[in-house]
């Protein structure tokens, strides 16, 4: 459906480095990964760096850029019933952006080693945002259908 709404041009600030080159090794939310992985940075963007040592998590914004096509509604994997695509997190979307929340271990310059990575090598990086639980966390979150999910 067109609209009269500008376009958005996005460049990625970096890569995401993973153990994982097959969309089928990849785990299905990043706390369900002990994977280890990097993110690198690109120079010209490391002073926007700053201060992020100073947390533990980190969350990440990138492009699933092997992504192929949309479907409005799909099965997630932790469910057998058909969802909106918007109640899901699954990857086939119309536009394909991505979140993981992941631990930061250690920043080496532009070199970020990060635990609980999710995606495929060499993804994308779209920009980088510290959690914060005053910020980040709901404890009165419901979740839809996955507290009433039919298979783990």
């Amino acid at each position: 459906m067109a609209t009269n709404q500008p376009g958005f041009t996005l460049h990625p600030i970096g890569v995401i480095h993973s153990p994982y080159t097959d969309k089928k090794q990849t785990p299905i939310q990043p706390t369900r990964s002990q994977a280890l992985g990097t993110v690198e940075v690109f120079p010209e963007f490391m002073d926007g760096m700053d201060g992020l040592e100073g947390f533990s998590y980190l969350i990440l914004l990138y492009i699933f850029d092997r992504s192929d096509g949309y479907s409005l509604c799909v099965q997630p994997f932790l469910d057998d019933r058909t969802h909106g695509i918007f109640a899901t997190r699954y990857p086939y979307r119309p536009n394909p952006l991505g979140l993981s929340i992941v631990r930061l271990l250690k920043r080496d310059g532009a070199l970020l080693e990060i635990e609980g990575v999710d995606v495929l090598d060499k993804t994308p990086l779209i920009d980088i945002k510290p959690y914060v639980p005053d910020f980040d966390l709901h404890l009165d979150a419901r979740t839809g259908w996955y507290e009433t999910r039919s298979k783990e």
